[in-house]
């Protein structure tokens, strides 16, 4: 079955950087656009950045436009998030998604928090 795995959130001082990745398996990662969306508390979750299946194109969130960079490793099933000049309105959990077979598939999240 489809599994996405998420990692490398944590807690990072504004202005510090992450890299968040997202592990992929049960379908061929090659084949398929990958996305980034988040969610802050009591707020609905909206796409960061989205990348085509072979990595040639990608797309951004505006407020995330210069800071983040979407990128990934079909040799891995591996997708990344490079995040830099975080801002605390950054504060989210982060998801990865794909669409497959005619479902949407979500992995379970990872928390990223931005404070001094």
């Amino acid at each position: 079955q489809v599994q996405l795995v998420e990692s490398g959130g944590g807690l990072v001082q504004p202005g510090g950087s992450l890299r968040l990745s997202c592990t992929a398996s049960g379908f061929t990662f090659s084949n398929y656009a990958m996305s980034w969306y988040r969610q802050a508390p009591g707020t609905e979750r909206v796409l960061v950045a989205i990348v085509s299946s072979d990595g040639g194109s990608t797309n951004y969130a505006d407020s995330v436009k210069g800071r983040f960079t979407i990128s990934r490793d079909n040799a891995k099933n591996t997708l990344y998030l490079q995040m830099k000049s975080l801002k605390p309105e950054d504060t989210a959990v982060y998801y990865c998604r794909t669409y497959f077979q005619g479902r949407i598939y979500w992995g379970q999240g990872t928390q990223v928090t931005v404070s001094s």
